[in-house]
């Protein structure tokens, strides 16, 4: 997500004028690739099938699907922002499969292989398409990650799908809460936000509210971008009994499932749904 970039433009407007009135669009959190970008070299592995999925405006969605022998649970992981399959996956699926999964994996549109313009409202409507296809795959058998802009995906699949269940990593409540989080604490007296309607639908409580099925919430110590309180708040709106938060104190914002232990209560929690 580009906040940081916009804390600092908040911090500068205000030391300008003494006050501020800041609009947030859906431009301060989605950055799709240039039109023509080079892409990185394509990301090849044993075990990797190609997903395909086409929307009604002729957007076409690319994933892989890393599959292993004896796999009881497909994980359906949707990245945060900037995410990109060729560059990311390598690093990211061994971590994932670990825990003995098939592992699905798409770029968003307007990103890596994805065609079409990314807007809330199409990403929203494209996270419930990509479930869609795996599940057609394996019926009933497919757990929803979401990591940071990712978790606002799962949380509206898991909301609206019968999934067998959801991760939330370094998720947050809303767009507005991300962003007034980002506000120093000095500013917040003097700044107006105003935002955009189509990131002020976007309420990981109301979706929460609404899951059936088990959820690990994942929160980082040192996530500066979405600081634990915002999943804490998610994890509090789960009305479940069979909810799970996992705090890890030493992670950051990226690294949550590489922090000593962190792996373990993952497995065990995918093992037992």
């Amino acid at each position: 997500m580009r906040l940081p970039l916009l804390a600092a433009c908040m911090s500068l407007s205000l030391a300008l004028t003494g006050c501020a009135s800041i609009r947030v669009t859906e431009a301060h959190f989605l950055k799709p690739d240039a039109p023509g970008a080079i892409q990185p070299e394509r990301y090849a592995a044993d075990g990797i099938t190609e997903l395909s999925v086409v929307r009604p405006d002729g957007a076409v969605l690319n994933g892989v699907l890393l599959g292993q022998p004896g796999a009881r649970t497909t994980i359906l992981y949707y990245g945060g922002n900037m995410f990109h399959l060729d560059q990311h996956a390598q690093a990211l699926l061994p971590v994932l499969a670990a825990c003995g999964t098939n592992v699905a994996v798409f770029d968003y549109r307007g990103y890596g292989r994805s065609s079409g313009k990314p807007t809330v409202a199409h990403m929203q409507d494209d996270a419930l398409a990509m479930f869609d296809a795996v599940d057609a795959r394996f019926p009933g058998r497919v757990i929803v990650h979401g990591q940071s802009l990712g978790s606002f995906m799962a949380a509206h699949v898991a909301a609206s799908r019968p999934v067998l269940a959801t991760v939330l990593e370094t998720t947050a409540t809303s767009a507005a809460e991300l962003v007034e989080a980002q506000v120093p604490w000095y500013a917040a007296p003097f700044l107006t936000i105003e935002m955009d309607p189509a990131l002020r639908q976007v309420d990981n409580r109301a979706a929460a509210a609404r899951f059936q099925a088990a959820t690990l919430v994942i929160a980082a110590g040192r996530d500066k971008m979405t600081p634990p309180k915002l999943g804490k708040k998610v994890f509090e709106a789960i009305a479940r009994p069979d909810k799970q938060l996992l705090m890890l104190e030493d992670a950051g914002h990226n690294d949550a499932l590489r922090a000593p232990g962190a792996q373990g209560a993952y497995c065990r929690f995918l093992q037992a749904v």
